[in-house]
């Protein structure tokens, strides 16, 4: 996902959770899984990536131990996106906590460079307080970045906002976005979705975007 706010530009996030520290382990079925997908528009962490429809396809592998591991192509502007992830989670009285990395790679070198991220969570109750903090390898000099996100999920229904600081050593760069989403079953193992994503960039100098994505999505067990 390209990061770097883009001025000549005008949903899909995937919120990575784990965690090792004396934890039960989240009580799952091991197994491999297959996604497909497409939204009108991919939008990530308030930037958007491919200003037009975007078809996904990933494949995750799950242990009953909650260590998992998996991998994820989109659509961008330019060229594609591929994400690796892998990390463990578990509860312990009701509290998920989590630790996961991921990595950010793409197709085209013109489009972005790649991404090393660490992923941590806390959830209770519906709500998840998420921190991501991450290097952008850049040609010049590499950049920090930081994430962060409160979430609330019940029954269909989400609500995020998230601070995304796309280089934490330059001020005023940062984008405060809101993703407000409703996903419902089209058919057995079929789910369609809607997101309303207001996205406003910290330099008042830089109007605030919206966007009204929709998205369908098929999973499936492979093994």
């Amino acid at each position: 996902m390209s990061k770097t706010f883009q001025l000549n530009k005008t949903l899909m996030a995937v919120v990575l959770a784990s965690s090792t520290m004396l934890l039960v382990p989240t009580i799952s079925q091991a197994g491999v899984s297959a996604n497909a997908g497409m939204v009108s528009n991919y939008v990530f962490r308030g930037v958007e990536q491919s200003g037009e429809a975007s078809a996904s396809a990933g494949l995750d592998y799950d242990n009953d131990s909650g260590l998992y591991v998996g991998t994820w192509v989109a659509d961008v502007n330019n060229g594609l996106e591929y994400d690796f992830y892998a990390g463990w989670s578990g509860d312990i009285k009701g509290v998920s906590l989590g630790l996961g990395g991921t990595y950010y790679g793409y197709t085209e070198a013109d489009f972005d460079q790649p991404y090393k991220e660490i992923n941590l969570s806390v959830g209770f109750a519906g709500v998840t307080l998420g921190y991501d903090k991450g290097v952008h390898e850049v040609v010049v000099k590499d950049e920090d970045y930081s994430h962060a996100y409160i979430s609330y999920e019940r029954n269909d229904f989400s609500a995020t906002y998230g601070v995304y600081d796309a280089n934490t050593d330059v001020n005023n760069n940062a984008i405060n976005y809101l993703d407000l989403g409703y996903s419902m079953e089209l058919a057995k193992g079929l789910d369609g979705s809607i997101n309303y994503i207001y996205s406003s960039p910290e330099d008042s100098n830089i109007d605030p975007n919206t966007y009204l994505i929709l998205g369908i999505s098929k999973s499936f067990d492979v093994m």
